[in-house]
């Protein structure tokens, strides 16, 4: 009788391998479930998380909202009877107000593990920035960010270098992480009677949080909010200061029932605030009108509007990058075109 030994290598390289081959397999024919991470404020669900949950239905098999926070139950009610929700989980605990991610992610892993879901999903909004990656890492796997397209449960569209290319992506991690880039799908609207069921969550690790909530300074308008207005003025640089800012760009976005933007080279000058900012840095607006005043065009600004329905823009310098994306364009002095603008748009009201 010949006896053969084995190298331990090759035995190690075996057992790699069968490893895989089983988890390669329960990743086949696990059923595909997701979990739709929402926000709510003032015991409202915000814009933002509409097309999330639009979103993942195209995922594949069901789709579980999770909301946190003192209003959480009163908040699911509303998101019951959304289209494409089979259930709502609620974690109805007051530290999770404040979306701290120190303790918002260990209760998210939590309730990943107790459902089993395979895909965690939500907006790509500073709420989404702060807590996904912590999440991530705890669950060690790699997040998608900022996805505008799903080709399957796997296979991610998602924009790279400021929007200047398109990256495709396969993940093969067991749960997919992902941010979603809320102009990129359409909201999520209500349904014709049937709700989902709604229960109180049990996974609440309740982890001690090493950040403490100070306070929060918000700008307040009346004007539609700057990220689902359906028309946007934006102000730029060629404004000169803020009170050419404040004298000519209010006026122009009432005429048009419009919210106002703004470049993050005027943002930065001091001629409005952060909030407003528009572009790679600040937000990514998709409005049926984009108004570009004073605004060169910028490839970090272009990332943030560039999807608008119609672009126009007023310059003076008919050379500048953003006419190479406007629908229309006016070469002219905007500290005249735009006081003309307005009192046409005026006199048609």
């Amino acid at each position: 009788m010949l006896l053969t030994r084995t190298a331990p290598s090759v035995l190690r390289a075996a057992a790699a391998a069968a490893t895989a081959g089983a988890r390669a397999h329960a990743r086949r024919f696990c059923p595909l479930s997701t979990l739709a991470v929402l926000e709510h404020k003032e015991g409202n669900l915000l814009p933002q998380s509409l097309p999330v949950i639009t979103a993942a239905t195209k995922l594949g098999g069901t789709v579980t909202a999770l909301l946190a926070g003192t209003d959480a139950a009163s908040v699911a009610a509303q998101v019951a009877k959304l289209n494409g929700v089979s259930e709502v989980l609620t974690v109805s605990n007051g530290a999770y107000d404040k979306s701290l991610a120190e303790n918002f992610a260990p209760m998210l892993q939590e309730n990943i593990k107790a459902g089993g879901f395979t895909h965690v999903v939500a907006a790509h909004s500073a709420f989404g920035k702060n807590i996904m990656p912590r999440l991530s890492a705890l669950l060690d796997v790699q997040q998608i960010s900022d996805v505008i397209e799903i080709h399957d449960d796997s296979t991610f569209v998602r924009p790279i270098y400021a929007g200047n290319a398109i990256a495709t992506v396969k993940s093969s991690d067991d749960i997919k992480v992902l941010t979603i880039r809320g102009t990129a799908f359409p909201a999520a609207a209500e349904g014709s009677g049937s709700a989902a069921a709604v229960q109180e969550s049990s996974a609440d690790p309740k982890v001690e949080s090493s950040t403490t909530w100070v306070s929060e300074n918000l700008a307040k308008s009346e004007r539609p909010d700057l990220g689902t207005a359906t028309r946007v003025v934006s102000g730029g640089r060629g404004l000169k200061d803020k009170d050419n800012f404040d004298k000519l760009m209010p006026p122009l976005a009432d005429a048009l029932g419009a919210a106002i933007g703004a470049s993050r080279a005027a943002v930065d000058s001091g001629f409005a605030d952060n909030s407003l900012q528009v572009g790679q840095t600040g937000k990514v607006v998709a409005p049926q009108l984009y108004l570009a005043v004073g605004i060169s065009g910028a490839i970090q600004h272009l990332a943030g509007m560039k999807d608008s329905k119609v672009i126009a823009a007023i310059n003076k310098d008919a050379d500048a990058p953003i006419f190479q994306v406007a629908d229309v364009g006016l070469v002219a002095d905007l500290f005249t075109a735009v006081p003309e603008l307005t009192e046409k748009l005026k006199s048609e009201k």
